[in-house]
């Protein structure tokens, strides 16, 4: 589901940082996409903001994505989404991130 609430199958591209777009998941090419799981490869792009979010420069790290812990759609129970993200970066990643692996929770 995207920041709008809307169900998205297969995104290409995927936005992280709904409250000020500094954060985006991009060129996303999904090798799988079933009830239980879905995993892609694609790209984290990240503002420095240095000095300021404003005046920051965007940087894009290659990463493996996996969502999974499918559950209910809240507005429509009918309906599974996955409410867990899981990135590892496979080469360099963001200076503030200080594991290869982050996982973050998703939204409903």
């Amino acid at each position: 589901m995207d920041c709008f609430s809307h169900g998205q199958i297969r995104p290409g591209d995927f936005l992280l940082a709904c409250a000020d777009g500094n954060n985006r998941l991009t060129a996303l090419r999904w090798s799988s996409w079933g009830p239980t799981s879905a995993v892609a490869r694609g790209r984290d792009v990240v503002n420095d903001c240095d000095p300021n979010c404003a005046a920051g420069t965007f940087h894009t790290f290659p990463v493996d994505v996996r969502l999974d812990r499918p559950e209910p759609w809240r507005d429509h129970p009918g309906q599974q989404r996955f409410t867990r993200l899981r990135l590892v970066y496979t080469d360099n990643r963001p200076p503030r991130i200080q594991q290869r692996e982050v996982t973050y929770e998703l939204w409903d």
